[in-house]
Order: C-alpha cells, then sequence, then structure tokens
C-alpha cells in the first residue's frame, strides 16, 4: 500500500470509531476486507488511529471537524506531514483537499492541546493541581514507552539486554523498578524474541513491577491475585519468591493465556472460579487489582477517556467498593489486601481506600503510594491494608 492508501484506510477506520465502534473492533473488521494489506501496512494503518486517538480533541479543531478525514488532516497537520502529497486521490490515496478544507481548521490552544474531555480535566486539575494535571495530559497525548519485566529466576538485567540485543531489540534499564527495561529500538521484534519466548522477559509497565516491588512477600504465603486478567502481577510476584498462588477472574476468559504464561516464566499459578474461592480461603495476601477508568494507562487504551462518563466512573467506583469487600472476607487475620488501580483520579484512589476503612475497621491502611505519568510509566495507585486479630 502507498503511503495516501494508508491514510485512506486510517479515515475509513476513524469514521466507524467515530461513529460508535470499538477501534480495535474497526481495525480488525478492516482488516478481514483488506487480505492485501501486509503487516507493515496493518502497523502503519493502526499507528494513524491510534495517534488521533490520543489527540482527538486537537485533531478536530486543527482539521477542522469531526469526520475521520479531517482528523486525520489535523494529525497531519500538528505531524508537519506532507498533506498535499498524502491527499493526492492517486493510488487509492485520498482526494485532494477542497479550498474549504484547506482554509478550515486552527492551531489547538488552550484546553483544545491539552485532549481530554472537559470534565475529566477538571477532575485532574483538582486531584493534582492545575501544573500538574496539564503536564500529565500532555504525556497522555504521546505513545507510551513499551517496557520489559526480566524475570530474574532466569537471568539478570544484562544478560536480558545481551539476549535482546541478538534479535535486534534495544534496551536500557528504566529507573522505576530494578527489574525494567525499556525498549528503546525494536518493539515490534520483542513477542518474537528467543529472550520473550523463553520466559527471560515479560512485557509489563515501569509502574506496574514498581508497585509489585513494595507488596512485602513471605516465601510460602498463600497469595490470591483476585482481579487477575493476563496474571502480569501474579506473574511479578512470583518471580520474586517461591509462593502458592492462586488467580481469579470474574471473566474467566481473561485469565485464558495464563497457563502458557506460567509455564513460560517457570511457575505454576492456580486459577479459582468464584464458586470456589471460599474453600482455598483464608489467604496471606489478596491482591485486588481492580477494574477502574484506566486514565494512568490512556497512552495506551486512548478511546477510553473519550467513552468515559460520569455515570460509568460512578459504576466503577461501586464495582471497586464491592470487590474490596469482597477481599475483606477472604483474608486472614495478621493478613494483607492490596488494592491497586490504573487511575489518576481520587475517587477511584484515596477516596476509596477511605471508604473502606470507615466500613472495615478491623482493616487497617499501612501506607499507599501514587505513580504518576510523570515518572515514566503508567499512573497507578496502590494500597496495603493489614486484617488487624
Amino acid at each position: 500500500m502507498t503511503p495516501g492508501a494508508r491514510i485512506a484506510a486510517a479515515i475509513a477506520v476513524l469514521d466507524e470509531v467515530a461513529a460508535g465502534t470499538a477501534a480495535e473492533q474497526a481495525l480488525t473488521r478492516w482488516a478481514r476486507g483488506a487480505r492485501y494489506a501486509g503487516s507493515k501496512d496493518r502497523a502503519a494503518i493502526r499507528d494513524h488511529v491510534f495517534s488521533v486517538l490520543r489527540r482527538w480533541r486537537s485533531c478536530a479543531v486543527t482539521g477542522g471537524g469531526d469526520s475521520g478525514r479531517a482528523l486525520i488532516l489535523g494529525a497531519l497537520r500538528m505531524d508537519e506531514a506532507p498533506v498535499a502529497a498524502l491527499f493526492s486521490g492517486e493510488g487509492h490515496a485520498p482526494a485532494p483537499l477542497t479550498a474549504q478544507e484547506q482554509e478550515a481548521g486552527q492551531a489547538a490552544q488552550g484546553d483544545d492541546a491539552l485532549d481530554l474531555p472537559d470534565w475529566i480535566l477538571a477532575q485532574l486539575r483538582a486531584d493534582h493541581g492545575g501544573e500538574a494535571a496539564d503536564q500529565i495530559a500532555r504525556i497522555l497525548r504521546d505513545r507510551a514507552p513499551l517496557f520489559l519485566r526480566v524475570n530474574r529466576r532466569k537471568g539478570t538485567l544484562e544478560q536480558a539486554i545481551d539476549a535482546l540485543a541478538k534479535d535486534g531489540i534495544a534496551a536500557r534499564p528504566a529507573p522505576l523498578s530494578p527489574t525494567a527495561l525499556e525498549v528503546t529500538e525494536g518493539t515490534r521484534r520483542v513477542r518474537l524474541s528467543k529472550a520473550y519466548l523463553d520466559g527471560q522477559v515479560e512485557i509489563q509497565d515501569a509502574a506496574s513491577q514498581a508497585v509489585c516491588d513494595l507488596v512485602e512477600l513471605a516465601p510460602r504465603a498463600r497469595v490470591l491475585d483476585y482481579c487477575a486478567g493476563g496474571g502480569g502481577k501474579a506473574l511479578a510476584l512470583a518471580a520474586r519468591c517461591d509462593l502458592e498462588l492462586f488467580a481469579h477472574d470474574a471473566n474467566p476468559l481473561r485469565m485464558k493465556d495464563l497457563p502458557a504464561r506460567a509455564v513460560r516464566a517457570g511457575t505454576t499459578i492456580a486459577q479459582l472460579p468464584t464458586e470456589g474461592l471460599a474453600a482455598q480461603a483464608p489467604f496471606d495476601l489478596v491482591v485486588a487489582d481492580v477494574p477502574c477508568s484506566g486514565s494512568g494507562a490512556w497512552r495506551r487504551q486512548p478511546e477510553a477517556k473519550w467513552r468515559l462518563t460520569r455515570g460509568r466512573l460512578s459504576e466503577l467506583t461501586e464495582i471497586q467498593s464491592d470487590i474490596l469487600s469482597a477481599c475483606a472476607g477472604l483474608t486472614r487475620p495478621g493478613g494483607r489486601l492490596i488494592y491497586m488501580t490504573c487511575s489518576l483520579l481520587s475517587v477511584e484512589n484515596t477516596a476509596q481506600t477511605e471508604r473502606f476503612t470507615q466500613a472495615n475497621p478491623e482493616f487497617k491502611l499501612e501506607h499507599k503510594r501514587e505513580f504518576s505519568p510523570m515518572e515514566g510509566g503508567d499512573g497507578l495507585f496502590m494500597a496495603s491494608f493489614t486484617r488487624l486479630g
């Protein structure tokens, strides 16, 4: 495909997204109907689409509209790309710009340039202060780095760096965690690399690794990852010491890759259905990485910041509260409960921990920690509680 044809495909996908289709679904649908497109074409189109999703508001202002064509035009103008050459009408490229399109649009300024809905930006400013909130918003407009976690059961950081280099992947230590590497070159090769396939490295955000570093562990402790998903945090904990690990998720399909990941990492994690939790309780440690707005990870899932509503945020806080209550009953006296989100919003973080301790006086808040995208990784929050008695 020519560069112009890729632009035309991205426009079509964005029109679907604007009509309500999830971005991943729209991209998949396009790819199924375009068997001629190679892997590089699909990757380039995906990059165009996600570049707009991260900057939808400023793209619309700069391009002069909310159509896929205007959004892509705005993105190209901000990136100082050769617009006329890409909108040439040749080789399946989009039709040339009309005189009206050439005149439409202006440079995004003020809040338009921060690429967040007004109500979320106001909440961020209230939670973090205006200057920090605006800086966070600007960071969320860019692509997130790719971080790897080195499995120290299978080697050192230096050995992992050398192994990755043999497959054309450049990586360097990331300061947030002693197990974290940032990939600086060859990101698309990681999943096919020997270091990844052998379990020497695993894809995991640096702040997510740092949160796991803060979790106190005792050898052979019985640990439950309550909202396991793909099991990234369970695997990170397993790499630190021998544990009796259990994983649970309300949607077991989210854990479908966990057995293979555990084998690759050289560990064992037992999966528990909801109805089997009580029989295995109590646990020494329960980790609840709860469903949330995902605001700390909007660089990776930028569509979510435009889809989130006040109503959905309220639903999420109730779900979080229910999960904390369920996990409280699974934690043994003297044991610990870890609450985590990938959110930047206090209503999901500090306010939620205060709500929990007021309702559950047998739990004592030991410490909490917030990670901001300004530190390099995703925005994350964790609170550690001890159950008294």
